[in-house]
């Protein structure tokens, strides 16, 4: 190489190419696909070298699709009679479109037991039932995953159907979620809720506050009346004074001054 400049080097690999004619960077080509990796030589374009991956780096990254948390939704508990069926809701929030990948797992703890077991999952756009658990022939999916809805229906419900249910959904690339957990409760006959009893004393003291009011507001009613009543009576009673007095004057004589001659 002469005037400063550098000779283009190549070099032959398997399957690899390396070629190099800016003097500063080599070029390696996979399949046709070149790109820029190293510094050829010199504290400078080392340096230059650094900056070009940084900023590769940075554009890389904001092109790359990133990984979100994704939230799913579950009731607390759930009630339910012997012999009847349940629906226990499954949903998520996601800030991505719903994804064609888009996942559902069910799995069951029973009561007293530390170990779960799947009892349901959806992949692919297909459901996949518990055929040889507790719940075979008794599952059913009425969830819509386009909507985010991974719903199931449990059907002739047993006291041995009691305990925790577990829903976990994917959205790719949103896959970090927690999952979350209903706890179903079967009963010969269903409790009355703690919540009932409160509305029930919420709704006692506001009828009973509406008796007072309405109570109060008739007594004032019943009072100005009598005061009234009792005014009129005063008045007519002083009219009919002033009447009477003057009908009991005496008659008087006129004076005969006009008589006199």
């Amino acid at each position: 190489a002469g005037g400063g400049e550098r000779e283009t080097e190549e070099r032959v690999w398997p399957g690899i190419n390396r070629k190099s004619e800016v003097p500063w960077l080599e070029t390696v080509s996979f399949g046709g696909v070149c790109i820029s990796l190293w510094p050829a030589a010199g504290p400078a374009e080392e340096s230059n070298m650094l900056v070009f991956l940084a900023l590769v780096s940075v554009a890389l990254v904001t092109i790359a699709p990133q990984s979100q948390a994704i939230v799913i939704y579950t009731g607390w508990e759930r009630h339910a009679l012997v012999g009847s069926e349940v629906r226990l809701s499954c949903s998520f929030f996601s800030w991505r479109w719903t994804s064609e990948d888009v996942t559902f797992s069910w799995s069951y703890r029973p009561d007293g037991s530390r170990d779960s077991i799947s009892i349901f999952h959806y992949t692919g756009g297909l459901p996949y039932l518990d055929n040889k658990g507790p719940f075979r022939d008794r599952l059913e999916f009425v969830g819509n995953p386009q909507r985010r809805d991974g719903s199931i229906l449990i059907k002739n419900l047993d006291y041995s159907d009691n305990g925790t249910f577990t829903c976990d959904a994917k959205n790719p690339p949103d896959i970090v979620g927690r999952p979350s957990s209903v706890r179903l409760l079967v009963f010969d006959k269903l409790p009355v809720q703690a919540g009932v009893i409160t509305g029930a004393i919420i709704g006692a003291v506001l009828g009973l506050l509406v008796l007072i009011v309405v109570i109060y507001y008739l007594m004032r009613f019943l009072v100005a009346r009598r005061v009234f009543n009792l005014s009129v009576s005063k008045h007519g009673k002083k009219a009919k004074g002033k009447e009477g007095s003057q009908q009991r004057q005496p008659w008087r004589v006129p004076p005969l001054s006009f008589l006199s001659f």
